[in-house]
């Protein structure tokens, strides 16, 4: 299987200030992204007690302090100075459930999170629970929700082009509902029986392409800095650092806050965390060893139960 490493063409590292030597991570930089931003990101995948420092480490090779500001974030290493106590890591966590546990990993005096993360890939549902998901997501958007490109032909139910994507994915219903997610959902499906992962709260309306970057965590959306779009893996597009529209953000149905949440920590924690997860190969050609390739390849349990999945989701 091709697999591709999400650390390649990094122009952003990080490192503990005492460890010179290994990354803890890093960043493909892209547009939009702040100092600020930065340090809330490092901040989902380290933990520390006290207050830390972040220090860039410039042409001249001199370190300054790098400030919690909106001046944009410069390429190069970046060292993390800290007292070394460690963080009781809930702090940092979005909300589940009392009881969640979070497992933790001593790297010198920094702590590193092991949250999961979902192992994905694209996923396009089909079946009956799906088909009013996607009509009532297109119904609202008309348009790719991150582009802002208009489906032009919508009014005569051409939709060649845009897909209605899960933002939290449809295969793993099974964790939405052991977390107790459906809680943040307000409009329940027209049909019932659909779940409420299929909610149109859990969906927005993307151009194809798009919904493949997302799919992967290449693109998500940061809902604590105004909804603004991130690419982890390059922009081609022109996209990295807009904000989704205002008509977008103000109808009552769009996507709640949370599930904006658990994508962009999903995105960090796949792009930015150590060497970052892989990449997997999504093109197979007819005729192709699909599950061969993906049982040769890294993950490969995880891989192929998502893929079972993604393709049985939708069926009623």
């Amino acid at each position: 299987m091709s697999v591709s490493n999400r650390s390649a063409g990094r122009d952003v590292q990080v490192f503990d200030a005492n460890d010179s030597a290994t990354a803890l991570g890093g960043l493909i930089l892209s547009n939009g992204i702040t100092n600020a931003n930065f340090y809330s990101m490092i901040e989902v995948f380290l933990f520390f007690e006290s207050n830390y420092v972040l220090r860039h480490e410039d042409a001249t090779d001199a370190l300054r302090d790098v400030p919690k500001d909106e001046q944009a974030l410069q390429p190069g290493n970046y060292y993390i100075v800290t007292d070394g106590r460690l963080l009781n890591c809930h702090e940092w966590l979005v909300p589940q459930r009392p009881d969640d546990q979070l497992l933790t990993r001593s790297i010198g005096s920094i702590t590193a999170n092991n949250e999961d993360w979902l192992v994905r890939t694209v996923s396009v549902a089909s079946g009956t629970r799906v088909t009013a998901f996607r009509d009532a997501v297109r119904d609202r958007d008309r348009r790719c929700a991150i582009t802002g490109k208009r489906a032009h032909r919508a009014d005569y139910n051409i939709w060649r082009g845009f897909e209605a994507a899960h933002i939290f994915p449809l295969a793993y219903e099974a964790h939405w509902k052991e977390q107790d997610y459906g809680r943040w959902i307000s409009i329940p499906p027209a049909t019932e029986s659909a779940g409420f992962i299929n909610s149109v709260q859990n969906g927005m309306l993307l151009r194809a392409d798009i919904h493949s970057l997302f799919d992967n965590y290449d693109v998500s959306i940061n809902p604590d800095d105004r909804y603004k779009i991130v690419c982890f893996n390059g922009d081609g597009e022109g996209m990295a650092g807009r904000h989704l529209d205002q008509q977008f953000l103000d109808d009552p149905r769009r996507p709640v806050d949370q599930l904006f949440h658990w994508h962009f920590r999903q995105a960090v924690l796949a792009n930015m965390r150590g060497a970052g997860e892989p990449i997997f190969e999504s093109d197979f050609p007819p005729g192709s060893d699909m599950i061969g390739e993906i049982l040769s390849g890294p993950k490969a349990g995880e891989r192929l139960e998502f893929e079972f999945f993604s393709r049985l989701a939708g069926v009623g």
